[in-house]
């Protein structure tokens, strides 16, 4: 049994209506039938409030919704892992450009055209992304700060809210324009990165965002760190993410650390899937393999 049927099940038990659930939740009517009809994938149950606030108006157990909606999503990204990353919509590389420190936009310009959606353009739109889906989160429950945004994005509170939570569910290989436009741009005031040492700073516009510029780098792991991830532990003990995993593939993702960060088990489980993807790897130069066995006879 899926979310949207449990749902329908009990607003017909209830004798409510969609409008009626919609209100409870904060969010508009239409959303709630894209749900309901599955034109939506539930949102993801950690990026949101919007089952907590749905379970309550339907008298459902608080975590009911919220696992159902975690099931579901899990299932759908199994089966959508096969389709290739699309490069980003051309309206979103540009504004994420027109945000580049004007000293660096021409050069960071060429790279992004170089290798469309290469690993520098993947590593600075995840940034981006993890900025701004952190102050959203954080200002998610504030109705001033979404009655602001709504008023510059020239939206209704609900609305508002509608394309919070599908912006909160998004990642960096579904970004689209609306996204940017709602957020990425009154947000983000500027980025700059060192083509060196991939350090990136991220300045926040201080009229809707608080805190200083968030400054991010590639850090090399040293051995103290901590042993198991607990979302690698979630990987390992849901088994249809991790059932096909070899003791070898198991090993590789048990070593990946993260600076400051807690990855969950569908990271590891999207990992699993690039390590199995051969044009993630370079074939292996044969001729040269050849020439090194003539040598040493």
């Amino acid at each position: 049994m899926d979310v949207c049927l449990v749902i329908k099940r009990r607003l017909d038990e209830l004798g409510f209506e969609q409008k009626d659930l919609a209100t409870a939740a904060d969010v508009t009517e239409s959303y709630i039938s894209q749900l309901l009809t599955r034109k939506k994938l539930p949102p993801a149950p950690d990026r949101t409030d919007i089952y907590e606030k749905m379970a309550k108006f339907l008298k459902l157990p608080s975590d009911r919704l919220s696992k159902l909606a975690d099931h579901q999503r899990k299932e759908e990204l199994k089966r959508n892992l096969g389709d290739p990353p699309a490069p980003l919509f051309k309206e979103v590389r540009e504004l994420i450009l027109r945000k580049c420190a004007p000293a660096k936009e021409k050069q960071i310009r060429a790279i992004f055209e170089k290798q469309p959606f290469g690993e520098l353009e993947r590593f600075v739109t995840q940034k981006l992304l993890d900025v701004i889906k952190n102050v959203a989160k954080e200002e998610l429950n504030s109705e001033n700060w979404l009655h602001l945004m709504a008023r510059l994005t020239g939206r209704s509170y609900e609305q508002l809210r509608v394309t919070l939570l599908e912006f909160l569910d998004t990642d960096v290989f579904n970004l689209s324009p609306e996204n940017c436009i709602s957020f990425l741009d009154p947000l983000i005031e500027s980025w700059d990165v060192d083509l060196t040492t991939f350090g990136m700073e991220i300045v926040l516009s201080r009229r809707i965002a608080s805190g200083d510029p968030k400054r991010y780098e590639f850090v090399e792991q040293g051995p103290d760190q901590p042993e198991v991830e607990p979302g690698f532990k979630e990987f390992l003990n849901d088994s249809s993410l991790s059932g096909t995993a070899t003791k070898e593939e198991r090993e590789l993702l048990k070593k990946l650390r993260f600076n400051g960060k807690r990855p969950t088990s569908l990271y590891y489980y999207r990992e699993l899937q690039s390590l199995r993807d051969p044009l993630h790897f370079r074939a292996e130069n044969r001729s040269s393999m050849q020439n090194s066995g003539r040598n040493e006879c």
